[in-house]
């Protein structure tokens, strides 16, 4: 073989080993939003937490994760993409380990507190590491198709690999798992990843901005996940979701009026493209991220299975997720993103209503698997396509800030379906008590999984009506500083 004939091979490779660690990352971020839920009850009994005080620790991480996010993905635009990725991975392993040394509530709490920290410095930094280091196009989007499917595969294995983990060396292994594979990020990183910055990527730092949009997140967030001991109507939800929404109307003024350098230049919310595929993303990620949790109840408190049978029940469904998200790019070259996610809500739509017919007299091949199985998919072939186009909609010095909006799009869409559905579901089983506590659990699974098909059509009807296929070539449009004020104006005229 000549030296131009192996030129390809070796130049892919780099680039094949910086999406496996970023991907990697990735998954290590998203893996501990669902690892935890099959170790609380084992948290409980080791730490003494109460009822109460035991959801903290899935709340002390979804707070600041989901607050830190536009934060995190602004600092990769400014401060280069490689020194976040590598601080955030840092922050994110030391926190894993003092999660599992933690000898008390308050130093678990903490911990987590500064995980949910590292994991929104991280997460916005991987995905702007793939769209800036491959080429647009095919290649572009297959390497968000890994990336998709590794943020998918994370958060439908949490259930397997907690379970595992948990009943074999105890629950403080669910973060102590995350040290080594850090400490392999972190080394891999230094070697591959790029120290440049974005050429013209200003240092100027919008402080004001920063803090308004991370306090708004936080407050919003915040009450959502007040609304399981709370309720919707009471003030300890309300106050802190009506003073996240001040803060955010303070934070455009901000933005749009006073700040010399935006923290996130409005402009991008021009995009049509862009506000629609994160709408999707929103709607995908209410309408699933319950499932898994609702399914998770179901096998373990009416079919009994035990934690590691729970996690093995998951397996074709993470699966699923995988191929799907894998086989999406080439799908999207051949029909057009819209197409895809249009499908894709549609197949997980009528997963979840084949999902209605779960029950104490049912059976996991029976009830669960099928509908299960169409979700999983529906997600995979929605999530990708969706992240393309976001992604394409932007030039690359702003593709960090792109990555945390879509992020936030993602865990909030996740967050409040959970939130809705949870109450929707717990107050049908307050209402048919009499009729037992395995067919009361039911029955609020069934309508649970009624409104969530409801959330997935929406976003199957949005993506139908609005979402743009690209030119007949298949690729969507690289978005260039040069070109963007163009693209500007069409998408304002179309609008």
């Amino acid at each position: 073989m000549s030296p131009s004939e192996s030129t390809p091979t070796a130049a892919r490779s780099p680039k094949t080993a910086l999406l496996l660690i970023v991907c990697l990352a990735q998954f290590m971020v998203i893996l501990d939003i669902s690892i935890v839920n099959v170790a609380l009850p084992s948290i409980h009994s080791g730490l003494g937490f109460s009822t109460t005080g035991l959801q903290w620790v899935v709340n002390a991480y979804t707070l600041t994760f989901a607050g830190f996010l536009m934060l995190g993905g602004r600092a990769a635009d400014l401060l280069g993409r490689r020194n976040v990725f590598i601080a955030g991975t840092a922050l994110f392993s030391i926190s894993s380990l003092a999660c599992a040394l933690a000898s008390s509530q308050g130093m678990l709490l903490g911990a987590r507190a500064m995980q949910g920290l590292g994991g929104a410095v991280l997460s916005p930094a991987t995905l702007s590491i793939v769209t800036s280091s491959f080429q647009a196009g095919p290649e572009r989007n297959r390497a968000v198709g890994m990336w998709g499917a590794m943020g998918a595969l994370g958060g439908s294995s949490g259930a397997l690999l907690g379970g595992v983990l948990t009943q074999g060396l105890g629950w403080p292994a669910i973060f102590a798992v995350n040290v080594p594979l850090g400490a392999i990020v972190i080394a891999l990183g230094l070697r591959l990843i790029s120290g440049a910055r974005e050429t013209g990527a200003a240092r100027n730092f919008d402080v004001a901005g920063a803090v308004l949009i991370t306090a708004s997140l936080v407050g919003v967030t915040f009450g959502i996940v007040r609304t399981d001991t709370l309720g919707w109507g009471s003030p300890g939800v309300l106050g802190p979701l009506a003073a996240g929404l001040v803060l955010l109307g303070l934070f455009g003024l901000v933005e749009a009026r006073l700040a010399s350098a935006p923290l996130i230049p409005l402009s991008i919310l021009r995009f049509v493209q862009l506000r629609i595929s994160n709408i999707v993303v929103t709607l995908l990620y209410a309408a699933f991220f319950p499932v898994w949790f609702f399914l998770t109840l179901y096998v373990q408190e009416v079919l009994h299975y035990d934690a590691i049978e729970a996690g093995l029940s998951f397996l074709p469904m993470t699966l699923s997720i995988f191929v799907a998200s894998t086989l999406a790019p080439k799908l999207v070259g051949r029909l057009g993103p819209r197409t895809v996610i249009t499908g894709g809500m549609a197949l997980a739509t009528v997963g979840m209503l084949l999902l209605i017919g779960v029950a104490p007299g049912g059976s996991y091949f029976g009830s669960v698997l099928p509908g299960a199985l169409l979700a999983a998919i529906g997600m995979g072939f929605s999530l990708v396509p969706a992240t393309i186009v976001a992604m394409q909609c932007l030039p690359a010095a702003q593709s960090g800030i792109g990555s945390g909006l879509l992020n936030t799009s993602r865990l909030m869409g996740g967050a409040l379906g959970l939130a809705i559905l949870s109450t929707i579901a717990d107050a049908q089983t307050r209402a048919d008590a009499s009729s037992g506590f395995a067919h009361a659990l039911s029955s609020g699974f069934d309508l649970a999984f009624g409104v969530g098909a409801a959330f997935a059509l929406a976003g199957a009807i949005v993506a139908g009506l609005w979402l743009r296929n690209p030119a007949p070539s298949g690729e969507l449009v690289e978005v260039t500083l040069e070109t963007k004020a163009e693209i500007e104006e069409s998408e304002a005229l179309a609008a």
